[in-house]
């Protein structure tokens, strides 16, 4: 049993002001809260001087997609900014079903050698998982990407009557073992083309069992309101629980991005439909994203031969004219570590190229299995939304081990301080406000029973944090009851559970 004494309770709900409260923790619930001068516990925190939240649900992630829930099953980056439960499986790409093992929808994230596949099934996956165990709550979407990739390899094509069947069958197995719903990754060229009836029919069936579909746009520049326009259509007619995943103002496309907010706040009343995004000015993308749209078709192989092609390659140099090697830095190179933490216009002057060139032979020495730092959102502009109903917070960042060799984007391990610090900071929300939006509205959406609130029975995810000077620090960290993060540290504590819809 654990007490926590005389924290001022900040519940998660958003109507409840701050009060001072004891909180004790019993078998990984919150079994009381009231004054308990009295009370002998196992194990006795102080809260003088503390809030006292419920842990933090980080609703777009990618610990699965770098492999990391295997080989950094403590998460300690998203523990120690206090998030308690993640999703994966976002933007098309999961980590089951997998019908012949294959994990080619994430290699444009990691190095898919990194684990040995002995599972097929969501439920197999999870059982796994549980034996690995983890430092933070788990559940997963079901990619999109996946599980078509699977079914007709590399081809880009629609499905047969026979596939779509298979398909809408293995997404409802994957529901009824646990899956919280369907991503899509329309942005990434494997899925770009694929038409809007598939993507409706498997939304029915999501929306069915009250699950949830996340999108990343098919265009998040030109065709913005299009994308924008297509998801809110899907939304009105599955009547999914949607959310459009990192919705950000890319640079230059800012008027679209205003437009594209006001249509999904138009409609918020009839439908489910949030956005994510996180308080960052820049994206963490594969490098092949920074190609122009008409050149990212096929697979890997196929972009690289463009590369390779004279009359294509004039064309690529002239289209990426506009980019500023300044603005992009190399986070990942599979296989050249040398080259991590570099910008692109270092790189080019190492080379002695221009930008344009030095891009194209930098995605040629890394067989475009690269990740990138792009400096391309309207930082002011994301955050004058940041405050708005239909807005949710998320890292889609990955905890990374100490020694990885990749470079760790502050979202990665600051996105809800700093969302926290932000908003009070400019007077956008309440603390309350900014809790709810970080706790309860998630579990709301995913339909996470007995999460997302201070509220006995309730699971014991609670965050002790200090707020002072405009600044947020997560002090102490509870996972299902357990202390997993003392006084700013982790403590390796492997407490998270995973979960399952409607479980």
């Amino acid at each position: 049993m654990v007490l926590i004494k005389g924290a001022k309770i900040v519940d998660g709900s958003g109507i409840k002001s701050p009060y001072v409260a004891d909180v004790l923790l019993d078998e990984g619930k919150i079994s009381a809260i009231g004054k308990f001068p009295n009370k002998k516990a196992d194990l006795v925190i102080e809260g003088l001087g503390f809030y006292l939240t419920p842990g933090f649900i980080d609703v777009n992630t990618d610990s699965d997609h770098h492999l990391t829930l295997f080989t950094n099953p403590e998460q300690q980056d998203f523990l120690l900014q206090g998030v308690t439960t993640i999703f994966g499986g976002v933007c098309g790409s999961s980590l089951a079903p997998l019908l012949y093992g294959s994990l080619d929808s994430i290699r444009k994230w990691t190095d898919t050698t990194q684990v040995n596949i002995d599972w097929h099934s969501v439920g197999e996956f999870f059982k796994v998982l549980e034996r690995t165990r983890l430092g933070v709550n788990f559940g997963t979407l079901v990619g999109h990407s996946t599980v078509r990739r699977a079914l007709i390899g590399e081809d880009f094509r629609d499905l047969s009557v026979a596939e779509m069947n298979t398909l809408k069958q293995l997404l409802t197995d994957a529901l009824k073992d646990g899956a919280f719903g369907l991503s899509t990754g329309l942005g990434y060229a494997h899925s770009r083309r694929v038409p809007y009836a598939e993507i409706k029919e498997l939304a029915k069936i999501v929306a069915g069992k009250g699950g949830v579909y996340a999108t990343h746009l098919r265009d998040e520049r030109e065709g913005l309101l299009v994308s924008v326009e297509e998801t809110i259509k899907l939304a009105q007619e599955t009547g999914a629980r949607t959310i459009v995943s990192h919705f950000k103002p890319i640079v230059g496309y800012e008027n679209d991005y205003r437009k594209a907010v006001e249509l999904i706040h138009q409609v918020a009343a009839e439908t489910d439909l949030h956005y994510d995004n996180y308080p960052f000015s820049e994206s963490v993308v594969p490098i092949y994203t920074l190609l122009p749209s008409w050149a990212q078709i096929g697979n890997l192989e196929i972009m690289l031969s463009y590369i390779d092609n004279p009359d294509v390659r004039e064309r690529l140099i002239k289209d990426l004219s506009v980019l500023n090697g300044n603005d992009i830095r190399i986070a990942q190179a599979i296989g050249r570590d040398y080259l991590v933490g570099k910008t692109l216009h270092q790189f080019a002057d190492n080379q002695e190229l221009n930008a344009p060139e030095a891009l194209l032979k930098l995605m040629k020495l890394t067989g475009l299995r690269a990740l990138v730092f792009n400096r391309n959102i309207n930082l002011d502009l994301l955050i004058q939304n940041i405050d708005r109903d239909q807005v949710m917070i998320a890292s889609n960042g990955a905890s990374l081990p100490v020694d990885a060799k990749t470079l760790k984007h502050e979202r990665f391990y600051n996105t809800f301080p700093k969302f926290i610090e932000t908003v009070l900071q400019r007077k956008l929300l309440s603390l309350p406000q900014a809790i709810q939006k970080i706790t309860s509205v998630p579990a709301k959406k995913f339909g996470l029973k007995n999460r997302g609130l201070v509220a006995e029975n309730h699971a014991a995810d609670v965050n002790l944090l200090s707020v002072k000077s405009g600044a947020v620090k997560i002090e102490h960290v509870f996972v299902n009851g357990k202390l997993a993060v003392r006084d700013r540290k982790q403590l390796g504590i492997l407490a998270g559970q995973i979960l399952r819809h409607n479980r």
